[in-house]
């Protein structure tokens, strides 16, 4: 994985998107999408909340805090220090900023709570994206992408469809994730030159 791809640009890109939505979106009650995205799930899957139950799980901490650690492990293991940092610091920085910064700045409530960015979403999006960026480049970054990609497809059906949250949560979530973990890869790569010594010129 390296530092010098344009990580710091998505990550700028990302958060500046999430911020238009965050003001474009009403502080209660659905935007036309919202309402377009719940009439759909509600056609297709209203029915079975034991499949809508089971599409949320991924974002359950009793999954993903395993699967951070055992990536973080590996990375020790392979002696892939700044991974191993990545794999806490993203995911922890990008669920402390949304539940204490974003979502009071937004303000956005559904029903009795404050739902934009998704928290679930947050904290998914966040270990998918810090898996994405483990994986060496070629097959293995695109299963992990493909995989992730459908398992968000899945939560955000869920969210929708147990009533957790609106599809513009959703989409501030992930983007609001993949700032955060690219911006936090940025900052370590950044760091980790900085230590690194200065050859001599004798």
């Amino acid at each position: 994985m390296s530092g010098r791809a344009p990580y710091g640009l998505v990550a700028v890109t990302c958060a500046v998107i999430m911020v238009v939505l965050g003001t474009l979106v009403p502080g209660e009650g659905p935007a036309g999408p919202d309402q377009l995205a719940a009439k759909w799930v509600e056609r297709s899957f209203g029915g079975d909340p034991g499949l809508l139950r089971l599409l949320v799980l991924p974002t359950e901490a009793y999954v993903l805090i395993p699967v951070a650690a055992v990536a973080a492990v590996l990375c020790l293991i392979g002696r892939r220090r700044l991974e191993a940092a990545l794999t806490v610091v993203g995911p922890l920085v990008a669920i402390l900023g949304n539940t204490w910064v974003l979502k009071p700045l937004f303000g956005r409530w559904k029903t009795t709570y404050l739902a934009y960015p998704s928290g679930h979403t947050v904290a998914l999006v966040a270990v998918l994206t810090v898996l994405v960026l483990l994986a060496r480049p070629g097959v293995a970054t695109a299963v992990i992408s493909v995989v992730g990609a459908v398992v968000l497809a899945g939560v955000t059906i869920g969210m929708i469809g147990l009533g957790y949250h609106y599809l513009t949560d959703v989409v501030g979530g992930t983007l609001f994730a993949v700032a955060t973990v690219c911006a936090a890869w940025s900052s370590l790569s950044w760091a980790e030159r900085r230590r690194e010594p200065v050859p001599s010129d004798g």
